[in-house]
């Protein structure tokens, strides 16, 4: 049965531009950073931060003091007395931290929750676990060691992508199409003076230096997009010998912040920037799939959501993914009879980046705004994450 009275207010969402490895954003406090921008993203709204009786912070990366969880960028928004906790499920992270609010909403824990989620992939710690029988401990760069080292099977995390592209026989030239298609796909939200990115992100955007006392720089979009064509993927060396996948085809690590209003119907106009847009969340979806296999969990996890929203695949209107491979949305179409060029529009992170933490969030506002700018209709995230784990989303867009 699908979830009921669980609404995201139309509006009430917004991402910054996602910025490249040590990038303009590799000297903030991810935590901080997205107090500072749910702050005026929150003013502009006019969306006093006391509505806020629960709050939920997704987030991967340790910073510096992030022992406190939630409750820290609560107080510094204005939501001085809001409880809240944090969660982390790598890449799976916003739908987790979506299914959080939602959750305590439906138990009747909380009438309106503000999910905030966040990452910095630059400069992430070097953590030092001590031993206590031993003169050494161990030690992990926390972003790079794991994306490369499997805590199960040791593999990385690219060799789980190669394997799922044997699994469903994917070539190396399907790869590349799909990927050209999914750049052609971000020029769309460019065009017009980024009126797509508009609908939801604040550009240009008036970058801190790290005390947030001044002005470091200004952005005006996305930060790590290279231009490509078809011929220039196709010359791409493998980056495993007789692989499919090459640094094309996959996404790259990046900064940025993402937060959205999740409330119940009867808070709706309050919050809205439109009442006449109904944003409703119906169902969630997860799943695990075989050991090195992790492309392979959102298949899964998208039927199992589907199931619980009661809505049939071939009703669905619109499909967002995170794809850290290209290999993540063939093979999802081939499992699911989908039409791999017709997902992701407007933008993915195979193309704008993966922050971990907010980028889920930003891919099911980009949904959001792909429904509302059509006429409404059904709308599915999913996307997979370390662990060999997949979680997805239904959303349902329509007239009030």
């Amino acid at each position: 049965m699908s979830i009921q009275n669980i609404e995201i207010p139309y509006g009430a969402y917004w991402s910054t531009p996602f910025t490249k490895w040590q990038g303009a954003l590799q000297h903030l406090h991810s935590m901080k950073f997205a107090a500072h921008v749910a702050k005026a993203e929150l003013a502009k709204r006019n969306i006093d931060p006391l509505i806020f009786d629960s709050g939920v912070l997704g987030m991967t990366i340790n910073q510096y003091q992030s022992f406190n969880g939630a409750p820290w960028p609560l107080y510094d928004i204005g939501a001085v007395n809001t409880a809240g906790h944090a969660v982390n499920q790598v890449c799976a992270t916003s739908a987790r931290g979506l299914f959080a609010a939602a959750s305590e909403i439906v138990c009747g824990m909380a009438k309106v929750s503000l999910l905030m989620t966040a990452d910095r992939c630059s400069n992430g710690p070097h953590i030092y676990y001590p031993n206590a029988k031993g003169p050494t401990g161990s030690s992990e760069d926390q972003v790079t060691y794991n994306m490369m080292n499997d805590v199960i099977g040791g593999h990385s995390m690219m060799q789980t992508g190669e394997n799922v592209a044997k699994r469903f026989a994917i070539t190396r030239e399907e790869l590349d199409q799909v990927t050209f298609r999914r750049f052609e796909q971000y020029q769309d939200a460019l065009k017009d003076n980024q009126a797509f990115q508009k609908r939801y992100m604040t550009v240009p955007l008036s970058i801190p230096t790290a005390n947030f006392k001044k002005e470091d720089t200004v952005i005006t979009g996305d930060e790590g997009v290279f231009p490509m064509t078809l011929d220039g993927l196709q010359k791409l060396k493998p980056i495993q010998e007789g692989g499919v996948i090459t640094f094309g085809n996959q996404t790259h690590p990046a900064d940025g912040n993402a937060s959205m209003v999740v409330c119940h119907t009867d808070q709706v106009a309050d919050l809205t920037q439109n009442p006449d847009i109904k944003i409703e969340v119906l169902g969630f979806g997860q799943a695990r799939d075989d050991l090195g296999y992790m492309p392979a969990a959102p298949i899964e996890a998208a039927k199992r959501a589907l199931a619980v929203a009661g809505v049939d695949i071939k009703q669905v209107n619109a499909i967002k993914t995170h794809n850290p491979f290209a290999v993540n949305d063939v093979a999802l179409a081939k499992a699911m009879d989908l039409d791999v060029m017709a997902m992701n529009n407007f933008g993915c992170s195979l193309i704008w980046g993966h922050p971990q933490g907010p980028t889920g969030t930003r891919a099911i506002i980009e949904l959001i705004e792909e429904l509302a700018m059509n006429g409404g209709g059904y709308g599915l995230f999913t996307g997979c994450a370390a662990g060999d784990t997949g979680m997805a989303v239904v959303i349902k867009v329509s007239d009030r």
